[in-house]
């Protein structure tokens, strides 16, 4: 129990770099995994493989934004328990989030089993494709509920202030995926169900090691829940998680949709948008990542009933690592983690809108290149919305937490 409350005592700078840089470490571990995993099967199995993954990422990126989104709307609700010491609040929280959870993600790797083949034929997923991004899908989905237990499980460990146990789940599941990686593709030859089911395993073996480590984190509050489902607890956490759920999937909607638009240019074009997306991707999770733990650090904040705090972290710490993206991600975080969704829903929407009618209407008059300069105009756009929101300090004044009955 010694210093579990070190995002509200410790200095702003000190608790957020703490806080943030194994959450950094890790989701560039994940997506260094992803970059290999495109290298193994474009080296191993070919072009028209990567391709075929490739088309089915921008969809798969949509729901682990799904499941990231989830997440940090239960962790922001369960961090402002967490701030008041209401530990038997928090549990009920944390019992309501895993239920909610696992029922989202049964009923979601259902109707993808069910529709995959519509999906990519709707995102015109090119014809010597489609078989094989069909059965990387498929493979995926049924992995789904894996998928949503370990992001929802890492989300919980960070709303308590403990971001180093995801770490090492993340890293020990990123190295076990490249090897089986390399075994399944490069030794049994099992092409692209090969690095599907690599993903099944490494992702289910590292959901329930972490699911059962937090568990026992979780004995150290003595405090029992009052219910093991409330309402009023899955109620407060949609209020954040919907809004959350639209900013985490904003560049993987506009990714998605601007791909139908890419795909139409053939496999090769394909192939290539598909490695540098990885590549893209590697860039902007260090910020995503900083942009969570403002989250949790401004809801445990203001659950504690320290809002000097909030705005102390941001100036002082993220001001000096974000760029772009970066600004937008912080406003957009610290937004989220006060409860104040409206307007960074709003500015995500701007966003999502921008990319694509510029990609859609643009790529077929001046090339493919108007899809890269559609990224950085829908970022400003929406940097400047929710700046200008967090400037009137309205933030402040949200609580969307109630006590659970």
């Amino acid at each position: 129990m010694k210093n579990i409350d070190y995002l509200v005592t410790e200095k702003p700078a000190k608790a957020l770099i703490r806080f943030a840089i194994p959450m950094i470490i890790g989701n560039l571990f994940q997506q260094a995994y992803t970059i290999v995993d495109s290298a193994i099967v474009g080296r191993y199995v070919g072009e028209t493989a990567l391709a075929a993954v490739g088309a089915s990422y921008a969809l798969t990126a949509i729901f682990i934004c799904i499941a990231i989104g989830g997440g940090i709307g239960a962790s922001v609700i369960i961090s402002q328990h967490f701030g008041e010491r209401r530990y038997g609040v928090m549990k009920t929280a944390i019992f309501t989030a895993m239920t909610a959870f696992l029922a989202i993600s049964l009923l979601l790797g259902g109707v993808g089993l069910c529709f995959s083949r519509q999906i990519m034929e709707v995102l015109n997923t090119p014809a010597d494709a489609m078989e094989i991004a069909v059965v990387y899908l498929n493979i995926y989905f049924y992995g789904l509920p894996f998928l949503f237990m370990y992001n929802i499980v890492s989300s919980l460990f960070n709303a308590l202030g403990e971001s180093r146990i995801p770490l090492y789940f993340l890293i020990f599941s990123s190295v076990l995926n490249v090897a089986l990686d390399l075994y399944l593709v490069a030794v049994r030859d099992m092409g692209v169900a090969g690095a599907a089911y690599a993903t099944f395993f490494a992702q289910g073996i590292s959901a329930v090691l972490s699911f059962l480590v937090f568990l026992r984190t979780l004995r150290q509050f003595l405090e029992k829940a009052e219910h093991y489902f409330s309402r009023e607890e899955f109620m407060a956490m949609s209020r954040i998680a919907l809004p959350s759920i639209l900013q985490q999937s904003t560049v993987s909607i506009g990714m998605m949709l601007v791909q139908s638009v890419v795909n139409g240019f053939g496999t090769q074009i394909l192939a290539g948008f598909s490695a540098a997306m990885r590549i893209e991707s590697l860039c902007i999770v260090p910020m995503a990542a900083i942009g969570n733990a403002v989250s949790s650090y401004t809801a445990q904040n203001i659950g504690a009933d320290k809002k000097e705090r909030v705005t102390e972290g941001y100036l002082r710490f993220i001001g000096f690592f974000f760029c772009l993206i970066g600004f937008k991600m912080a406003v957009d975080s610290l937004l989220r983690g006060a409860g104040d969704v409206k307007a960074f829903t709003i500015a995500n929407l701007v966003n999502l809108s921008i990319r694509v009618l510029l990609s859609k209407y643009g790529a077929p008059i001046w090339g493919v290149a108007m899809v890269w300069y559609a990224v950085p105009i829908g970022w400003l756009a929406n940097f400047v919305i929710s700046f200008c929101h967090y400037r009137t300090g309205k933030w402040k004044k949200r609580r969307d937490v109630q006590p659970s009955c």
